[in-house]
C-alpha cells in the first residue's frame, strides 16, 4: 500500500507491513502547523513531498549506492525530461549556481579544480545584468563569489543592453554570463534569455541561468538556448531537497566534478537524488494540464470566500513567474484595518500559523498561493482572513 497524506504529514507503512502509522511531528517537537498560503519556499521547508516520492526516498534509507551511478541515472532522467543534453543533482538551487560559474571556469581540469577559490590563471569574470543582482534570501552574487569568480554587474538597476554585456566581454577573462528567471527580474529592462543565448554563444562562453521556482518551464528554458539551467527539486517538482540542472552535457560533468573541490560541503545525498529520479516519474510532472485545472479551482474558492470582505478588492492574478496557475489578489483599499505588512502578521501569529506573501512591485496587496494547501487549509485561511479583517 502506497504512502498517503493524512492532516499532520506522511502516513507510512512500516518495513514489516501492516496498517499505516501516522507520527505527528507538531506535538513530539513542540512546533507550530504552518498553512503555506506563500508558495513552495525554503524557509517554510520547501514543498509537501509528493507521496510517490516519498515512497521512493524513503526505499532508499536503509540501502548503499555508488553515487556516481545514481548521478548517471538522474542526468538521463532529466535529459529525457527537459530536452537538454544532460542533467545532475545538487545540493540545492543556491549550490547549483556556484558550482556551474566553478565548472565555466575550471572545466574537467582536476589542477584547477584543485585550485578553487583562487581563480589565477584562468578566465574568472561572470557577467551579470545588474538588475538580477537579487536576493532570493541570499545574494546572487554571492553564490557565484563562493566559486572564486569575480561578479561584473552590466548595464542600471532600471534595464540593461546586449552593448552591456559585449562590452564586458570584450574585456576578456569572462567565464560565464549568469542570469536569474524569477519573479524578481520580470519586471526588469534587461536583455532577455533567448537573445542573451546567442550573445553567449558568439562569445564562446556559457550563458548559466538561475531558475529556482521554474521547475514547470523547464522544457521551455532549455528550449531558450542556455548552457545550463539550475532549479530547486524541492518546489514544484514536490520532491527531497535539491537542486537540478540541465544543459550542456560537458558543463554539467565539469559541475559534478566540483565535488572533488570546492563542491564538496555542497555534496547531495541518495535521498535528493532519488527523490529528483522520484518526481519526473511523478503523474504531476506528466499530467501539466489536470494539475494546473485543480489548482486553478483552488484559488477561485480562495477568491469566491474573501470577495465580500469589507474594504477588499480580491481577483485572481497569474503567477509572475509565468508558471501554469492562479494566485489570488487581495487588494486592501483606504480604510481598511490592515496594511499588508499587519495583516501578514496577524495571520502569522499563533497555532496554525497563516503565511501569505506581498511584493514590492505592489505594495497594498497580499497574494495567496493556493498550491500547498489543502481543503482544509483553504477553510481555515479563509477563516482567519475574514476573522482579521472583520473582528
Amino acid at each position: 500500500m502506497p504512502a498517503t497524506w493524512g492532516r499532520n504529514g506522511l502516513n507510512r507503512q512500516p518495513a514489516s507491513g501492516g496498517k499505516h502509522t501516522g507520527m505527528n511531528l507538531h506535538e513530539k517537537y513542540g512546533l507550530r502547523r504552518v498553512i503555506n498560503g506563500y508558495d513552495k519556499a525554503t524557509h517554510l521547508g520547501g514543498a509537501r513531498v509528493l507521496p510517490e516520492i516519498a515512497e521512493v526516498v524513503s526505499a532508499s534509507l536503509g540501502h548503499c549506492f555508488h553515487l556516481n551511478e545514481l548521478q548517471r541515472a538522474a542526468g538521463r532522467a532529466i535529459a529525457k525530461a527537459t530536452g537538454a543534453e544532460w542533467g545532475g543533482v545538487t545540493a540545492c538551487a543556491a549550490a547549483g549556481i556556484t558550482l556551474g560559474v566553478a565548472a565555466a571556469m575550471t572545466g574537467t581540469d582536476m589542477g584547477r579544480i584543485a585550485q578553487l577559490p583562487d581563480t589565477s590563471g584562468m578566465p574568472h569574470r561572470a557577467i551579470l545584468q545588474k538588475g538580477h543582482a537579487i536576493s532570493f534570501g541570499a545574494p546572487v552574487t554571492q553564490m557565484v563569489r563562493l566559486s572564486g569568480a569575480e561578479v561584473v554587474e552590466a548595464g542600471t538597476a532600471n534595464g540593461c543592453r546586449p552593448w552591456h554585456i559585449e562590452h564586458e566581454l570584450a574585456k576578456g577573462d569572462a567565464a560565464a554570463i549568469v542570469a536569474v528567471e524569477s519573479y524578481h527580474t520580470s519586471m526588469y529592462g534587461g536583455v532577455p534569455i533567448p537573445e542573451l543565448a546567442e550573445i553567449a554563444r558568439s562569445a564562446g562562453v556559457p550563458l548559466i541561468v538561475d531558475a529556482a521556482t521554474q521547475e514547470l518551464r523547464l522544457r521551455e528554458l532549455v528550449a531558450s538556448g542556455p548552457d545550463l539551467i539550475v532549479c530547486s527539486a524541492h518546489k514544484y517538482l514536490g520532491a527531497t531537497t535539491a537542486g537540478v540542472v540541465a544543459g550542456r552535457r560537458d558543463l554539467v560533468e565539469a559541475l559534478l566534478l566540483q565535488s572533488s573541490g570546492i563542491g564538496r560541503g555542497m555534496k547531495v545525498g541518495k535521498e535528493g537524488i532519488l527523490g529528483v529520479l522520484a518526481a519526473f516519474e511523478a503523474p504531476m510532472w506528466r499530467e501539466r494540464e489536470g494539475w494546473s485545472a485543480r489548482e486553478n479551482e483552488k484559488a477561485q474558492r480562495i477568491a469566491d470566500a474573501l470577495a465580500n470582505l469589507p474594504g477588499v478588492t480580491v481577483s485572481l492574478d497569474p503567477d509572475p513567474n509565468g508558471c501554469p496557475f492562479l494566485r489570488v489578489r487581495v487588494a486592501l483599499e483606504e480604510g481598511c484595518r490592515h496594511k499588508p505588512d499587519s495583516l501578514k502578521s496577524a495571520l502569522a501569529e499563533g497555532d496554525p500559523s497563516v503565511v501569505v506573501r506581498s511584493y514590492p512591485f505592489d505594495r497594498d496587496s497580499i497574494y495567496i498561493n493556493a498550491t500547498e494547501m489543502t481543503d482544509e487549509d483553504i477553510a481555515l485561511l479563509c477563516e482567519r482572513v475574514r476573522s482579521a479583517l472583520t473582528a
